[in-house]
């Protein structure tokens, strides 16, 4: 005989409110106004208790334990690993340089251009109109303007000092234009140095003017730790203490060479590619140099050792090309920030094979050119340019001529006068005794 419902054993049996068959009473919600339970009964305006359902345990897997993740985290890891090694290496490696130099050119190098290029931006500083020179344009003379009786009884011509340079500005400071003596062989003047200032209105500017005396000096070309970097090239990356003798002058070389629209060759070897039409600085065995357009006025023979080339020329048979107006950046360099009137370097040569070197801030092309032209070049291109590249020193004897001393030829240049006593990164020309 079965046991009346009430006395059933199960879950809810003996409680207050249970009703047999149905399970535990729900009292119903005096709030009127809340949502209704989704279980109530309709008919009776109570609800039940949901009969219990057999639940699967799911084991929510974690992240980390997901194939895809683990992949991505090593690709991720794997990535961080060769940048830092990257840009380690490119701080570290021999080739001087400030930091900031050398992370822009890292990034250069590994397609990060345009972020350089809003970073120079963004720091960019306009030149300032008007103001004077921070610094006196009557520097101190490595020796006499003239030259020794005995050169003067033979050549005087030969070694004596180049046409004066007329001031661009109206108003010339004290020095300004004025040749004075930056190194001497034998007792001659070999390299006479000056300082113009290329604007009226930008007038607290002042480039360096160099003109050297291929008849006392020779030039040889070195190559970059980095640029264009290691190789059988057969010549050192700096000036070694045991070839500091008869040292006279160093000064900067050209854009990268990947960017100059030309190649680099040394002593039989080539990096980049030697382009007909470039700009080029032809080195010579015997110590000469020659500016030209390669493939129409300098070409390879068996007597050329080094070959630079940068760009087009911006002086051609004495005149300026209108080339130099045209597409400034997208033809003659990425400067800083997208400004006209940024460091800038060129070379050129006169009629009696005078090689001239010129430099300064808050340059435009056409400017260089006119400076270069004014110091009577027939033939010029542009080198190097923004501060981090810039560079002239001569260097003194003083007491210890196998050691001589390295001296900025402009005081306000970023690079410090022992640029090239430890390894550059980019390629140089040094100017010896002859």
């Amino acid at each position: 005989m079965p046991r009346p419902a009430t006395s059933r054993r199960g879950p809810g049996t003996g409680e207050p409110g249970y009703i047999p068959g149905r399970g535990r009473l729900i009292v119903p919600d005096p709030d009127p106004y809340r949502d209704p339970d989704p279980y109530r009964d309709p008919d009776h305006g109570f609800g039940y208790d949901r009969p219990p359902r057999p639940t699967r345990r799911r084991r929510r897997r974690r992240l980390r334990d997901r194939r895809w993740a683990r992949i991505t985290l090593a690709l991720v890891i794997a990535f961080g690993l060769w940048i830092s090694w990257s840009v380690g290496h490119a701080l570290t490696v021999p080739g001087g340089g400030t930091v900031p130099e050398r992370l822009a050119e890292w990034a250069r190098g590994h397609y990060l251009g345009p972020v350089v290029t809003f970073g120079e931006w963004v720091s960019y500083q306009p030149p300032k109109v008007g103001g004077k020179p921070s610094f006196a344009l009557t520097g101190p003379s490595a020796g006499s303007v003239k030259a020794s009786k005995q050169a003067a009884s033979k050549k005087a011509r030969t070694y004596g000092p180049p046409p004066a340079l007329t001031p661009i500005v109206a108003h010339p400071l004290p020095g300004e234009g004025t040749w004075r003596v930056l190194g001497t062989v034998a007792g001659n003047p070999a390299i006479f140095g000056t300082y113009l200032r290329a604007s009226s209105i930008y007038s607290s500017y002042v480039a360096g003017v160099v003109s050297m005396n291929q008849k006392l000096v020779r030039f040889e070309l070195h190559p970059g730790a980095v640029d264009p970097g290691p190789g059988p090239w057969q010549s050192a990356t700096y000036i070694p203490p045991a070839a500091r003798l008869g040292l006279l002058a160093t000064f900067n070389g050209g854009f990268k060479i990947s960017s100059s629209g030309g190649g680099f060759y040394l002593n039989g070897r080539t990096f980049g590619t030697l382009t007909n039409g470039a700009a080029s600085a032809v080195y010579y065995r015997d110590g000469h140099m020659a500016i030209g357009v390669w493939g129409s006025t300098v070409t390879m023979t068996p007597d050329v050792v080094g070959v630079r080339q940068n760009l087009h020329p911006i002086v051609e048979n004495g005149a300026i090309p209108a080339s130099v107006d045209y597409n400034v950046e997208g033809t003659w360099g990425a400067t800083l920030g997208g400004g006209y009137y940024v460091w800038r370097s060129g070379i050129g040569i006169t009629p009696d094979g005078r090689i001239i070197f010129v430099y300064g801030p808050s340059l435009n092309v056409r400017e260089v050119a006119t400076l270069l032209q004014r110091a009577g070049c027939v033939t010029a291109m542009e080198l190097d340019i923004n501060p981090d590249w810039m560079s002239y020193m001569y260097y003194l004897p003083k007491s210890n001529p196998a050691d001589p001393t390295p001296v900025n030829l402009l005081p306000n240049q970023l690079q410090a006068p022992t640029r090239y006593y430890s390894p550059a990164s980019r390629d140089f020309t040094a100017v010896y005794a002859r």
